[in-house]
């Protein structure tokens, strides 16, 4: 028997580009590996159990599926059983689904004495869910395409956010078909055009926390998705805006919402900040710097 820590992530920038035809959307984001964590306990069984505190049938859940996908992948009938113990909230774009999945092919592949290299453990995951093979190239990376895309960058600092989540889970699908309705998505190829000045943006966000100087983050850090949701979900401007009225020096929402996080200078004052929060979920983390 042994454990893994499934950590969560925040996006500092997210575009939705064009649709693509199998039916996803094309993203260009930057991703970052935070210290938020679910827990994989994984021991032999005869059969695949899952066994978790979500309130979902167990073969609903990514972790099944990504159980199934990789028994079927090494053409084995081994089992396992999986207990997975959830601390980072559904529906609150912070990828917790994804990265269990990620880790469950990990902590499978070395139960069962697989020896699959990362490569090939990030092409099962692509057919589970976007965001599933970010997690292998944590602490941060540049993710493009449908999220299979990835160029992994290195980090040195790590920054202390305030997570704040309202009560109100986010379904990634909704959020996409929301914005598709609002022609908030990359259509045309003149629009396609500045691809270049969405990718040109991330990297300046890149450097600004590679080198500590994080004052051109309030501007220029995004999120297409802030805005379908913030029509919806009017909480989501509001605890962006105490969140810099508490002091934080950005605050955006993460993926598809509903997490709002904010930066903050020291991990002091994002506990102090914390306390604005109380009838919000909320969490101060820590971001991932590189091994």
């Amino acid at each position: 028997m042994f454990e893994l820590m499934a950590p969560a992530k925040v996006n500092w920038s997210l575009y939705v580009l064009d649709k693509r035809e199998d039916g996803y959307h094309n993203i260009l984001s930057l991703m970052h590996c935070i210290g938020l964590y679910d827990t994989l306990t994984f021991e032999h069984s005869d059969t695949i159990e899952l066994i978790t505190n979500m309130n979902i049938l167990p073969e609903h859940n990514l972790v099944y599926k990504a159980a199934k996908s990789l028994q079927s992948y090494a053409e084995i009938k081994d089992g396992a059983r999986i207990v997975l113990k959830k601390d980072i909230p559904s529906g609150a774009g912070l990828g917790g689904g994804s990265s269990d999945a990620a880790y469950a092919l990990i902590g499978l592949n070395k139960l069962w004495g697989l020896g699959l290299d990362k490569d090939e453990l990030k092409e099962i995951g692509s057919s589970i869910g976007s965001d599933v093979p970010f997690f292998f190239n944590c602490p941060m990376a540049i993710v493009e395409g449908r999220g299979d895309i990835l160029t992994p960058l290195e980090m040195d600092i790590s920054y202390p956010l305030l997570l704040v989540k309202p009560a109100i889970p986010i379904s990634t699908v909704w959020a996409y078909e929301r914005l598709g309705a609002k022609g908030k998505a990359q259509e045309t190829k003149t629009e396609l055009t500045k691809t270049m000045d969405k990718f040109n943006n991330i990297q300046l966000i890149y450097k600004a926390l590679k080198t500590g100087d994080v004052s051109l983050l309030k501007s220029s850090a995004h999120n297409d998705f802030e805005e379908v949701v913030m029509e919806k979900y009017p909480i989501i401007k509001d605890l962006r805006r105490k969140l810099l009225n508490a002091g934080a020096s950005m605050a955006i929402m993460s993926g598809s919402g509903s997490t709002v996080f904010g930066l903050f200078e020291d991990r002091e004052k994002a506990t102090n900040a914390a306390r604005q929060f109380s009838s919000h979920w909320n969490r101060v983390v820590e971001t991932y710097i590189s091994s």
